[in-house]
């Protein structure tokens, strides 16, 4: 019994020990829902630019094509480019042998999301209804340390994740699709954008929020109420890319991009999250490449689907750019790599499967 209680203390102290070493006490994840490695590695695709797929194609091609993919991609994502790749660390850049995949079978959105909110690739869920997520995920978690208590937060385009993130279970502040911001103590910057967001032709259908809503909300949160972990969840890249509208997945891709700059923007310069804050950015799953007509889908009759990506820029993350060894990276290990950078571990205290945290990352 000694030898148990000493081996608790040394553990313990081991995590007070790494946690004070770790800069990061802030997080920021951020989603593109179903948006592929191609397009953030390749740039455009000059096959769809030039299909049936890509209205206006003359004006698409002036504003997003150029001979090599290093330039197309920074025509395209900006941020990315010109920012992460120079002070962070991209993953799953397939053509120089780096994977990044979702583990789970499924390949579409609500198991994906699952495995990178919870680590566990749960074959269980197999669907994209509101059913509560049986799975504990790593925002609450966090919400229960100490420090982050009402701290933690999510915003999100699509109106499944109250589920996903189990609202009723985890107690998070969780504003989702059209849901209004209730708090009374809002300032009127959250009350007019929670007003607001109900006089926008909706674009993708009642329940799918346009993103801009949903990120100028998140950044009105993040301003007024300081949390230490916040998520924000997009849309639309999907939606389009279902709608087989190359042009606006994307413009939208594009759109986003400067969402994330205008963020890393403000967090570094605001002194409770300046060299303090690691921004996570992902896909909850890939698309299909081959034939053509494939972009428009995922899931387990669509090839390559299971192809995702990750980026990460932070205080306790070597600015290595794009990951180039020939190793494969799941999107069951960003639970527990989130977990790590803000110095907990999430895999002990889960009560289910968790992948291991991407060494990488948290500069291990």
């Amino acid at each position: 019994m000694r030898k148990l209680i000493l081996l608790f203390i040394a553990v313990s102290m081991f995590g007070q020990l790494r946690a004070q070493d770790l800069k990061t006490k802030n997080i920021i994840i951020v989603t593109l829902d179903g948006f592929r490695w191609q397009e953030l590695y390749r740039g455009a695709d000059s096959a769809l630019l030039n299909s049936k797929f890509t209205k206006d194609k003359d004006e698409m091609t002036r504003k997003f094509w150029a001979p090599d993919a290093a330039s197309r991609r920074k025509l395209l994502l900006p941020f990315f480019w010109n920012v992460i790749a120079e002070k962070g660390q991209l993953y799953g850049n397939r053509d120089m042998g780096n994977k990044s995949e979702v583990a789970n079978p499924y390949h579409f959105s609500y198991p994906g999301y699952n495995e990178i909110l919870t680590g566990f690739p749960d074959v269980r869920i197999n669907f994209n209804d509101p059913n509560p997520n049986p799975n504990v995920n790593v925002l609450e978690y966090l919400n229960k340390q100490k420090g982050f208590e009402n701290k933690v937060a999510a915003f999100t385009s699509w109106h499944i994740f109250p589920a996903i993130l189990n609202e009723k279970r985890s107690g998070l502040l969780i504003n989702s699709g059209y849901a209004n911001f209730k708090d009374p103590k809002a300032n009127e910057r959250l009350k007019y954008l929670s007003e607001i967001q109900h006089k926008v032709p909706e674009l993708l259908g009642p329940d799918i929020r346009l993103d801009f809503l949903t990120f100028e909300l998140g950044k009105a949160y993040l301003k007024q109420y300081k949390p230490r972990v916040l998520y924000m969840g997009f849309a639309e890249t999907d939606d389009l890319a279902h709608e087989g509208s190359y042009k606006f997945y994307l413009q939208s891709a594009n759109k986003e991009d400067g969402f994330l700059n205008e963020l890393w923007q403000y967090l570094q310069s605001d002194p409770q999250y300046k060299d303090k804050t690691t921004l996570i950015i992902t896909s909850d799953h890939g698309r299909g490449e081959a034939p053509l007509e494939k972009w428009m889908g995922h899931g387990t009759d669509t090839p390559n689907s299971e192809q995702s990506w990750f980026a990460v820029i932070g205080p306790d993350t070597p600015p290595t750019g794009i990951v180039k060894t020939q190793t494969t990276t799941y999107h069951k290990q960003l639970a527990q790599t989130i977990s790590n950078l803000l110095g907990f571990d999430f895999k002990a205290a889960a009560g289910h499967e968790v992948g291991d945290a991407v060494g990488s990352v948290t500069g291990k």
